[in-house]
């Protein structure tokens, strides 16, 4: 995985087939139920969060539009840096 290739947080998309918007909040998230991978977590836009069952996790490759770009700073690319030293690493293991 790249993790420089991800979205920030606070992206708004829309998703292949889907009638609604979501706005990301999680990068590199874990279904920790199934043990499977994804690249993010969001929730309805503009609703937010509402509760149980409202948090949809989703890759890369399900988006259909990118309708907002969320913000991006030296912050970010330091996450995301490490966050992708830490994959690369496990991934030797």
């Amino acid at each position: 995985m790249k993790f420089s290739e991800l979205l920030p947080i606070g992206t708004v998309v829309l998703l292949k087939n889907a009638e609604k918007k979501l706005m990301i909040f999680g990068v590199g998230q874990t279904n920790e139920t199934e043990h499977v991978d994804y690249d993010y977590i969001g929730v309805m836009y503009p609703e937010g969060n509402m509760g149980e069952g409202t948090q949809f996790l989703f890759n890369h490759s399900d988006i259909d539009q990118i309708f907002y770009r969320g913000y991006e700073d030296e912050e970010r690319e330091e996450f995301i840096n490490r966050i992708q030293k830490m994959y690369d690493e496990h991934e030797k293991n």
